[in-house]
């Protein structure tokens, strides 16, 4: 799936057309964002992590949040900026690690700085969502609706996108429950959380036409045989997005991830360190969704795809004919199915295929692109000077 950037965004290779540092570009709104829903949105992203699947191009000072991977913005600025204008950035909550927050900070200047939360250790999703949830039940009330997300998404339509986030925010509300957006599955995805859907919440509506469901399972993570039954079974893909309400987010948690559940008083109380104290690191999927009852899948059509290797750039970045994709200067000859990230001069691939390059000042990394889905061996042989991506500090 090739991802068709917004009329706001630059092509891949160009530079970001923005009005100035740290700012967000004034996004394109189509006619179909104006309707009011009656419901005040707020959204939470997680950002943490420097995001080594990314080595050599990710440092402290430039982390996976800040990497420009699908347009010409970086990829928290694609997340802030499509919510606009229905969450505006004084409503949207950053969670994320200590080590890249100071580069977080500056990076958009309309967030506001006390709505970037800071991790005082890696917490896992599943307690970073307690903690924002209950900041936006302390800031705007227990039943404000909340959209859950990862920074690291590429949606080619940002319109559908709010769209769905819109329905999908009215279901949890009307329902009393956790809403996924589901995505159709282009192939067996081992990497990513499979929805089994149930009944129909309206017997007239079927998937087909965009009808939610309720959910029978949540699979993360199966094996690709197993992923290949469970599209045969009519799974979607998890999108990564959730949606329901700031309390109710709380409640389920504390029914059904016992690895939070202990510290949530501390939590409600004011008590942050004493939360941190309390919990163990689990996953919004492993520790909500797979054991989460009213639980319920609305399927989108945005043109989604999860930004998680160098690999899947090939989706998710603008293509030329032969199926290479570029950021910088690059000549594609006789090469078909390659990936380039160049900063360091003009990159010339002739006569290969599936090759992922990156070219920075002082380094250039070749590699497969399906080499390229993991790069833990690499690192954890590479001497430590290597392992230090140039102009940074080890990843």
């Amino acid at each position: 799936m090739s991802f068709s950037a917004p009329p706001s965004s630059t092509s891949p290779g160009s530079s970001s057309a923005h009005s100035g540092p740290g700012t967000l570009e004034r996004p394109d709104i189509d006619p179909a964002d104006a309707p009011a829903t009656g419901l005040t949105l707020w959204a939470v992203v997680f950002a943490g992590g420097i995001g080594s699947r990314f080595w050599p191009l990710s440092t402290p000072e430039r982390p996976k949040p800040l990497l420009a991977l699908v347009t010409g913005r970086s990829l928290l600025e694609d997340t802030v900026g499509r919510l606009q204008p229905m969450i505006p950035p004084e409503r949207v909550l950053i969670v994320t690690s200590r080590d890249i927050a100071p580069a977080l900070r500056s990076a958009i200047a309309e967030i506001p700085e006390a709505n970037i939360l800071i991790e005082p250790r890696p917490l896992g999703t599943a307690a970073a969502l307690a903690w924002a949830s209950q900041e936006i039940v302390r800031r705007a009330g227990p039943s404000t609706a909340v959209c859950v997300m990862h920074v690291d998404l590429a949606i080619g339509f940002p319109g559908a996108f709010r769209d769905s986030l819109r329905r999908a925010a009215a279901l949890a509300t009307s329902e009393s429950a956790v809403v996924s957006l589901g995505v159709r599955p282009a192939r067996p995805e081992p990497q990513f959380g499979y929805v089994v859907t149930g009944d129909p919440l309206d017997p007239t509506e079927t998937l087909a036409r965009g009808g939610a469901h309720h959910v029978e399972a949540f699979v993360e993570k199966p094996t690709e045989s197993e992923a290949r039954r469970l599209i045969s079974e009519g799974a979607l893909w998890h999108s990564g997005v959730v949606i329901s309400t700031a309390q109710i987010l709380l409640d389920k948690l504390a029914r059904y991830t016992p690895e939070i559940e202990p510290g949530l008083e501390s939590l409600i109380a004011g008590d942050l360190p004493a939360f941190v104290d309390a919990i163990r690191s689990v996953s919004i999927e492993r520790g909500l969704l797979e054991r989460c009852e009213r639980f319920v899948v609305l399927p989108c059509d945005v043109d989604w795809d999860d930004v998680g290797t160098w690999g899947s750039l090939r989706r998710a970045r603008a293509l030329d004919d032969e199926g290479n994709g570029a950021h910088g200067p690059a000549e594609f000859v006789d090469a078909a199915g390659n990936i380039v990230h160049a900063e360091s001069g003009t990159v010339v691939v002739y006569g290969v295929s599936g090759l992922l390059v990156v070219s920075l000042p002082g380094l250039t990394f070749v590699t497969t692109l399906e080499r390229a889905g993991d790069l833990k061996p690499l690192l954890d042989t590479l001497p430590g000077s290597l392992r230090i991506n140039p102009g940074g500090a080890p990843s």
